[in-house]
């Protein structure tokens, strides 16, 4: 009985706690993203739908819905070596883009950590 009663305080317990952020091994902050908006051969991917860029894009940013049927063949046409900075809204799912990106062999992804939400 009291094996069982300590496996259901720690499920209990371990339910209520919070995790920690994701974060991605393609993760940079927004300096960082700054830093390399203006190095050459450099593209900046908005991966935000039509109705969130709607509201705002960082300047030079190319759309790339990441939730159209086609992204994966959209990303594919993109050069391989060229060195992307990708974005959304809050960085998921330009971090989930990147993981894709470098699946597919793209040389350099990089994941604007806290997204547009952050962008200042």
């Amino acid at each position: 009985m009291k094996p069982l009663l300590y496996s259901l305080c720690l499920i209990v317990c371990a339910c209520g706690t919070s995790p920690a952020p994701a974060t991605t091994p393609y993760d940079v902050t927004q300096e960082e993203f700054r830093a390399r908006m203006n190095d050459s051969n450099v593209v900046i991917l908005d991966v935000r739908t039509p109705a969130e860029t709607a509201g705002g894009m960082i300047e030079g940013a190319r759309e790339l819905d990441f939730n159209a049927a086609d992204f994966t063949e959209r990303l594919d046409s993109l050069d391989r070596d060229a060195t992307y900075l990708v974005y959304c809204r809050s960085g998921n799912r330009s971090g989930q883009a990147c993981a894709l990106m470098d699946r597919m062999g793209f040389r350099e992804a990089h994941n604007l950590a806290d997204g547009y939400l952050q962008w200042k």
